[in-house]
C-alpha cells in the first residue's frame, strides 16, 4: 500500500510519522514543493533577529532523519501539479506520474499579497519559509534602519518586536482599529500600550495603498520610509489542487472535510491551514491556521487510514503571543464573533496578581471571561507578564471537556505563594461569573458610563487619581451616606480592580437599590483604555 503526502509542514509530517509508527511496511512518500521540510515556522520572527541564533535549530527534522528513523521518502522541490482521482495518481513537476492508494493533502496556506503598485519591491517580504527569513536577515545586515510591518496579527506583532530588538525604527500598520484580532479591544489596548512604550510606531485604522520608491503610502496618504517591510496581512488556504480535481470546497474557501479529516473523496484526506474545521463554540465552519490543530489533524488522518476511527473534535482557537514583556493569550470566541453569530452572552473582567500579592514581584494580569446565563464558557482572554497562558490553558481544558464556569470555580489548582494564590485567577473568574448569573452583582463596563453617577469607593489618601466627574464615598462610610446615593439614576461604583466596588454594591443591593453597578476591571482597566485612547488621539492630531 502506498500513501502520498502532499506538503511537508506540520500536518503532513505529523500524518506521515504517525502512519509509519502504525505500519512499518507501508510505502510513504512526502512530496514537498519547496526545498524545506518540517521547519519551525512559528520561530521565524525570532530567527530573523538572532534571538534564535542558529539556522540548524529552525529545522525540526530533515530528509535524512525521515529516511533513517522512519523509512519515509521525502522528495523536495517536488510540486504536485495535478491529481487524477479516477486513476488515483498525481503528476509531479508536470512530468512524473505517481500512483497512490491513499492521498494526504496538506499544502498549507499562502500569504495574502495585495495587488497594489510597487508591491514587488525587493525589500518587501512575507514570513512563511526559512528562505524568507534568510532573505530578511540579509537585508537587515546591510545597515537597515527603518522597518514597516503591514498587519497586526501574531506574526506582524512578533516581527515588530524583533525589529525593535535589533534597534530599527519600527512602524506597524493595521487596517483594523486594533491589533491581534482574536482578542477584544480591552486586551488589545493593553498590548498596544506596551508596544508604544517599547518604541513601536502604531498606525491603526489605516492600510497599504501603494509602495512608492522606498516609501510605504497608506490609504490616508501618510508616507512611511522603509529599508525593509513585512507583509503580515494574513493567509488564504491553498486549494488549487483540491479545486482542480473536484474536491468539495467550503463556504470560507477551505477544503471541506468530515470529522475523520476525509474530503469528498474517500481516498483523499486533508489537514492543516488548507481545511475548514468546525468552531468549538459556534459550531460553524472556520479557518484556524494554527500549528497545534494541524499536528493533531495529521495524526487523526494516519489513524483513519489504518482503520482506527479517530475524530477531530472542533477547534477552540487557543493561542498565545509574546508582546515584548507582555503575554497575550485567548481561547474560544471573542465578543466580535459572538455578536456576529447572534450568541447571547455575559462578560466580566478581573485583574489579579500572577501569584500571592505578599510574595515579591507579583505582577497584574487582566482577564476577560465570556459566558452564558447557564454558565457555559464561550471564551477567555488574558494579558499580563507571568502565568498568563497557564490560566488560559486551564480554561481551554475545562471547555474541551464541556465544563462550565462552575468547573472553573471548583478547579483544584496548584498553590504556593511564588506561583499562585489560594484562590487562583481561574477560580476567581468562575466566582465572578457565578455572582453575575445569580444577580449578586451587576457589572458595568467602560463604554457605558455615560449619564451615570460615578462613585469612587476607595478610602481617601489611598489613591492619586480618579475618574473625572466622580464623587468619593468610601465603602466604610457608605452605610451612613445612603442619602447621597439616588435610587432613580444609574449608579456605578468603582475601585482599583473591581473587588471593593463589588462589596460596596452588595451593601446597596441589600438595601433596596436596583440601579447599582460595579465597574468591571475597575480604574486599572479604565486607565489602560484611556492610555490607549490618548495615544491614538495624539497620532490623529499629529
Amino acid at each position: 500500500m502506498r500513501t502520498l503526502v502532499i506538503g511537508g509542514g506540520a500536518a503532513g509530517a505529523s500524518a506521515a510519522a504517525r502512519l509509519r509508527r502504525l505500519d512499518d511496511n507501508m510505502e510513504i512518500i512526502i512530496l514537498e514543493a519547496t526545498d524545506e521540510i518540517s521547519i519551525a515556522n512559528c520561530g521565524l520572527p525570532y530567527y530573523c533577529s538572532n534571538v534564535i541564533n542558529s539556522r540548524e535549530k529552525m529545522i525540526v527534522s530533515s530528509t535524512k532523519r525521515f529516511k533513517d528513523l522512519l523509512n519515509i521518502e521525502v522528495r523536495l522541490n517536488s510540486k504536485v501539479t495535478k491529481i487524477n482521482r479516477k486513476e488515483k495518481t498525481v503528476v509531479v513537476n508536470n512530468s512524473e506520474t505517481i500512483q497512490y492508494d491513499k492521498l494526504v493533502l496538506t499544502p498549507g496556506a499562502n500569504p495574502v499579497i495585495p495587488n497594489v503598485k510597487g508591491i514587488n519591491h525587493p525589500n518587501i517580504f512575507t514570513v512563511r519559509t526559512l528562505r524568507n527569513a534568510d532573505d530578511i536577515k540579509s537585508v537587515l545586515s546591510n545597515n537597515a534602519k527603518n522597518a514597516v510591518v503591514i498587519g497586526g496579527g501574531f506574526i506582524g506583532v512578533e516581527m515588530a518586536e524583533n525589529f525593535v530588538h535589533l534597534g530599527l525604527n519600527t512602524t506597524l500598520v493595521e487596517l483594523s482599529n486594533q491589533i491581534l484580532a482574536p482578542v477584544d479591544t480591552e486586551i488589545a489596548a493593553h498590548a498596544q500600550n506596551e508596544m508604544r512604550r517599547k518604541g513601536v510606531n502604531l498606525v491603526l485604522s489605516d492600510g497599504l495603498k501603494e509602495v512608492d520608491g522606498n516609501d510605504i503610502v497608506l490609504n490616508s496618504d501618510k508616507r512611511i520610509p522603509f529599508d525593509i517591510a513585512i507583509l503580515a496581512i494574513g493567509v488564504r488556504p491553498e486549494t488549487t489542487l483540491a479545486k482542480e480535481c473536484g474536491l468539495k470546497i467550503g463556504s470560507l474557501g477551505g477544503v471541506k472535510v468530515n470529522k475523520y479529516m476525509q474530503t469528498s473523496d474517500k481516498n483523499i484526506y486533508a489537514a492543516g491551514d488548507s481545511v475548514e474545521v468546525e468552531d468549538f463554540v459556534s459550531g460553524k465552519d472556520t479557518l484556524i491556521p494554527l500549528a497545534g490543530p494541524a499536528n493533531r489533524q495529521g495524526r487523526i488522518i494516519a489513524d483513519n487510514i489504518k482503520g482506527i476511527k479517530s475524530t477531530y473534535k472542533k477547534t477552540q482557537g487557543t493561542a498565545v503571543v509574546k508582546v515584548f514583556n507582555l503575554t497575550v493569550a485567548n481561547v474560544g470566541n471573542n465578543e466580535k464573533q459572538l455578536l456576529k453569530s447572534g450568541q447571547k452572552y455575559l462578560k466580566t473582567f478581573i485583574i489579579k496578581p500572577s501569584h500571592a500579592g505578599y510574595y515579591p514581584d507579583a505582577t497584574p494580569t487582566l482577564y476577560k471571561l465570556l459566558f452564558t446565563q447557564k454558565g457555559e464558557i464561550l471564551g477567555a482572554q488574558a494579558c499580563g507578564y507571568e502565568g498568563v497562558e497557564k490560566r488560559i490553558d486551564v480554561i481551554a481544558t475545562v471547555m474541551r471537556n464541556n465544563g462550565t464556569i462552575y468547573d472553573m470555580l471548583d478547579s483544584e489548582l496548584c498553590y504556593a505563594p511564588p506561583y499562585s494564590s489560594a484562590k487562583d485567577p481561574v477560580n476567581m473568574m468562575g466566582m465572578h461569573a457565578e455572582n453575575i448569573i445569580n444577580g449578586f452583582v451587576k457589572p458595568a463596563f467602560h463604554n457605558d458610563l455615560k449619564d451615570s453617577l460615578l462613585i469612587d469607593i476607595r478610602e481617601k489618601g489611598t489613591f492619586e487619581s480618579t475618574i473625572e466627574g466622580s464623587i468619593n464615598i468610601p465603602t466604610s462610610q457608605i452605610r451612613d451616606r445612603l442619602n447621597e446615593i439616588p435610587k432613580n439614576k444609574k449608579v456605578v461604583l468603582f475601585c482599583n480592580t473591581g473587588f471593593q466596588s463589588y462589596v460596596a454594591s452588595r451593601i446597596l443591593l441589600q438595601r433596596g437599590y436596583t440601579n447599582v453597578y460595579s465597574l468591571s476591571g475597575g480604574i486599572e482597566l479604565y486607565n489602560i483604555l484611556k492610555e490607549n485612547e490618548k495615544a491614538e488621539k495624539e497620532l490623529t492630531l499629529a
